[in-house]
């Protein structure tokens, strides 16, 4: 079985469906449909201003011209310039761009604030799909990799996403509103342009299809580069410890250099846009003025008509560059979504809003407290179909006794503890607490009958207090204090700048020892009736781990506690000792009673003095 800090695949070189996985993040964003209708409206209204601006020009340039000094049969004329239609012109121009720039305003606008609340949205949905997903599916992926879809992926779809759609919008507005408008204005001065155009779009779709696996291929390499850091920071002492510097830094050299390729690829092609719509554009001045000049000789055209050409032109051409970019966005958040979306449609924990909560509870609906007994019956269990670990495991619990569970590495002792709190579900049998079926009941109702210490501590940012007490109400400082004094911890936070609001963080900082020690004192704050102690006492001194099994001692009176230790003499006073080998229960019984056997468990203990000479 993969460990938690398995490698994710990434997606594919491009997206599996385009369509559909824009459809989804469509649906996703569905309530801001309206206002993305009218932040599109907005712009195209503003784009059609943009659009009759030129016309408009091509009029005050003919007023202009109409004035201008002329020879008729050889002798000069002196005209007029209307300044009064000039005028007018001139202030609707002002009119229409002014329009024109206030209409893109608040379509920017719109369109930022929905793709921010988007973005926003996402990350709550993918924040609470991780609480949603079972324990196997980051068995499977690495912590980098979802991180980078909460960060990376989800950015990207913001940026992309608002940029795409208006200037998509905008582009197609202003393409087919200029074509018009040449048309209009005349027949063969359009078609020289849109032979010219026709170059650009060849171009772009060559582009296009070139680039789009490489923006694909550039997500999941910065997922895999995000996943190899965060692995190799988490364990950077086992790094040094093993001398394990040149592999990984020869893996962060080839997946970084997947993401250099792969990137330098993408924006190649991307930043082949600008100069090559650029070329097309200039290469279209000079058709327009070749012809349009040819043209106004032989009397055809007026000269205003060559100047709005000039201008349509530019407008005719920008939204190929526009088209391009657009959908080099829109890739780009497809393979974002992708992988968004991939995660958010994992298989989830099956539904459990219809189970009612019994544990803890009595049959009048009022609270009352749980035993503790707790029955394995015929559990069969594994990580994978067809790959069972644990073989038809049966036992019995009763409340109040401390049972430990031993064996070699592998046996599966972490792995019945993991099922007991249904963080897996069996593949058959059942497991009880009190005499319900823990299937029967909401997971959290399960949970809630748990305080655990595991082998490995978690410990967050925020003050002592809050880390001890973390989501126990009611909690009064007096039991954290006597907390921390049981597990031998009060001294060391009172010599902190503020004791117990001591904020943990870089200057403040605990030893491997004392974080286990903290979360002991988590889980007697806790309180619950069943304790679950994980290799409890692997991150501490002999010393520390004496204080540690007294507290402890006293914290198992009254309660089931279910031990895990490599350490035989820290479980020595146990009610019974399950001995596990592959899955399976080999042996049974007390201390006293299994090393009088002298099997599989007196071997084990015994080791430890062989090793120890």
């Amino acid at each position: 079985m993969p460990g938690p800090m398995g490698r994710g695949r990434g997606p594919a070189e491009k997206p599996q469906d385009f369509g559909g996985v824009m459809r989804k993040l469509i649906h996703f964003c569905r309530r801001y449909i309206p206002v993305i209708v009218i932040a599109l409206v907005l712009g195209a209204a503003g784009t059609v201003c943009q659009i009759i601006g030129p016309d408009k020009l091509k009029d005050m340039t003919n007023e202009i011209t109409k004035g201008l000094p002329a020879v008729v049969h050889g002798k000069p004329v002196v005209n007029s310039i209307d300044l009064t239609a000039v005028g007018r012109i001139a202030w609707l121009l002002v009119a229409l761009y002014v329009g024109y720039a206030v209409l893109c305003y608040l379509q920017s606008w719109l369109m930022a604030n929905v793709t921010q609340r988007t973005a926003q949205q996402l990350r709550e949905a993918i924040s609470k799909k991780i609480n949603r997903l079972p324990l196997k599916y980051f068995d499977k992926v690495s912590y980098g990799d979802v991180l980078s879809r909460i960060t990376n992926d989800v950015d990207a779809i913001g940026q992309t996403l608002g940029q795409s759609l208006g200037s998509l919008i905008t582009s197609v507005t202003l393409f087919f509103g200029a074509l018009v408008m040449m048309f209009y204005n005349n027949v063969i001065l359009t078609l020289c342009a849109i032979g010219s155009a026709l170059l650009g779009l060849i171009v772009m779709g060559v582009i296009m299809v070139a680039s789009q696996k490489y923006f694909a291929r550039q997500q999941a390499a910065l997922g895999d580069v995000n996943g190899h850091v965060e692995e190799m920071y988490t364990g950077h002492a086992v790094v040094k410890a093993y001398c394990g510097e040149a592999d990984s830094i020869s893996r962060f050299e080839r997946y970084n250099k997947d993401l250099y390729v792969s990137g330098w690829k993408s924006q190649f092609l991307s930043g082949l846009m600008m100069p090559l719509m650029n070329f097309i554009g200039n290469f279209g001045y000079v058709v327009v003025c070749v012809v349009g000049a040819v043209l106004a000789m032989d009397g055809k055209i007026e000269f205003g008509v060559i100047v709005a050409f000039m201008m349509y032109i530019r407008l005719f051409t920008q939204p190929l560059s526009q088209f391009a970019q657009a959908f080099q966005n829109l890739q780009r958040c497809a393979a974002a979504s992708e992988r968004v979306f991939g995660f958010l449609e994992e298989p989830e924990l099956a539904d459990e809003t219809d189970k009612r909560p019994l544990l803890g509870i009595g049959a009048d609906g009022k609270p009352q407290p749980v035993r503790g007994d707790v029955e394995f019956s015929h559990v069969h269990f594994g990580y994978e179909p067809g790959k069972t670990i644990i073989h038809d495991f049966s036992a019995s619990v009763k409340a109040g006794q401390k049972v430990a569970i031993v064996g070699p590495t592998g046996a599966g002792k972490t792995t019945m503890v993991n099922l007991l709190m249904r963080f897996y579900e069996i593949s058959g049998g059942t497991i009880s607490i009190d005499g319900v079926d823990t299937k029967s009941v909401p997971r959290w109702n399960v949970h809630d009958q748990f305080s655990m210490v595991l082998q490995d501590t978690w410990v967050f940012r925020g003050t002592v207090r809050e880390n001890i007490v973390y989501s126990k109400k009611g909690v009064t400082d007096e039991q954290v204090v006597a907390a921390c004094k049981a597990v031998g911890l009060h001294h060391y936070i009172m010599s902190l700048p503020d004791g117990y609001d001591t904020v943990l963080d870089d200057k403040a900082s605990l030893s491997q020892g004392q974080k286990q020690l903290l979360t002991i004192a988590r889980a007697m704050v806790e309180d619950a009736p069943i304790l679950i102690l994980d290799e409890a006492t692997s991150s501490v001194d002999t010393r520390t781990e004496e204080l540690i099994q007294k507290a402890m001692d006293a914290l198992t009176v009254g309660r089931t506690s279910f031990v895990i230790a490599h350490r035989l003499s820290t479980i020595r006073d146990a009610d019974m000792i399950l001995v596990m080998d592959g899955g399976d229960i080999v042996e049974r019984g007390t201390h006293e009673e299994l090393l009088a056997k002298g099997g599989f468990y007196a071997d084990i203990y015994n080791s430890q003095f062989t090793l120890a000479g």
